[in-house]
């Protein structure tokens, strides 16, 4: 950390990594939103933002209070906020883009309702070689192919193994996929 004591404040840059392409759809988002027509208004309000205000609605913000813009310094500190939000907006991963997307999803389920989904798992446990040593005795596992009617037979006698393995894929669906 950084400490000055001309400064109140401590300051931490922690290392964030960032892709080529992020760092030119930023620029080219910067550039949109900076054009001729918006540069002064944009410029003024940059320069003339009441940073102890901002600092304020930032702290209530991140205190979980719902903060509205009441006074012209707040308004102009939204609309910074907003400002950065359209420079964000084009870069892939960015939590504007993220925003963007969580609006989209709640509008096609406001349109088309909610998605349902039907997932049907068939595992063949005769080629999974985890099923098959289940089912085999051998206290070593060695995934060998064996052949179709070997597979077979050996699952064949033991169905406690097939449910096992069905069980655990199950599992490891609801887990990582669900």
């Amino acid at each position: 950390m950084y400490h000055d004591k001309r400064f109140q404040t401590d300051f931490y840059f922690p290392f964030v990594a960032f892709s080529h392409e992020q760092i030119k759809a930023c620029s080219t988002g910067g550039f949109l939103v900076t054009d001729k027509t918006n540069f002064d208004k944009i410029s003024q309000r940059v320069l003339n933002l009441n940073t102890s205000v901002l600092n304020s609605i930032t702290d209530r913000l991140a205190a979980g209070e719902i903060v509205r813009a009441e006074t012209e310094d707040e308004k102009n500190c939204y609309q910074v906020i907003k400002d950065l939000d359209h420079v964000g907006g084009h870069v892939q991963g960015s939590t504007t883009t993220k925003k963007y997307m969580r609006n989209e999803i709640w509008s096609l389920i406001a349109a088309k309702g909610a998605p349902s989904w039907f997932i049907t798992l068939s595992p063949a446990d005769n080629k999974h070689p985890l099923c098959l040593y289940y089912a085999d005795t051998k206290e070593k596992f060695e995934p060998k192919i064996m052949e179709y009617s070997d597979r077979f037979r050996l699952i064949s006698r033991n169905p406690v193994a097939a449910a096992r393995f069905f069980h655990l894929l199950v599992t490891l669906f609801i887990q990582h996929i669900l």
